[in-house]
């Protein structure tokens, strides 16, 4: 079973956006893959970072998580794009553009 999303973020369900953006940035600076080639878990935990980042930076996913959560995010048909990224920059790309 997946981690909560805020204990992967090291965010308290209170967090507000700003919150959980710097800490998805920190987290995803210190996993990145290139920084942690030594890593071999590296990798997943990056993605989880990622996964977690995408619901709870949503207002509706990170609702329906608080409610309902992972099950309530897969009835409602959201499903996690970190994992359909091509590669480690693309993932990056994408939150810093």
């Amino acid at each position: 079973m997946a981690r909560d999303y805020y204990d992967v973020l090291g965010v308290p369900r209170e967090a507000d956006e700003a919150q959980v953006k710097k800490a998805f940035r920190r987290l995803a600076r210190e996993l990145h893959p290139d920084v942690n080639a030594h890593d071999p878990e590296a990798e997943e935990k990056f993605k989880e970072a990622a996964e977690a980042y995408e619901v709870l930076s949503d207002a509706d996913r990170r609702a329906t998580f608080d409610r309902y959560g992972f099950e309530g995010l897969e009835s409602r048909g959201y499903s996690s794009n970190a994992h359909g990224f091509g590669s480690f920059a693309d993932i990056f790309d994408a939150f810093f553009g």
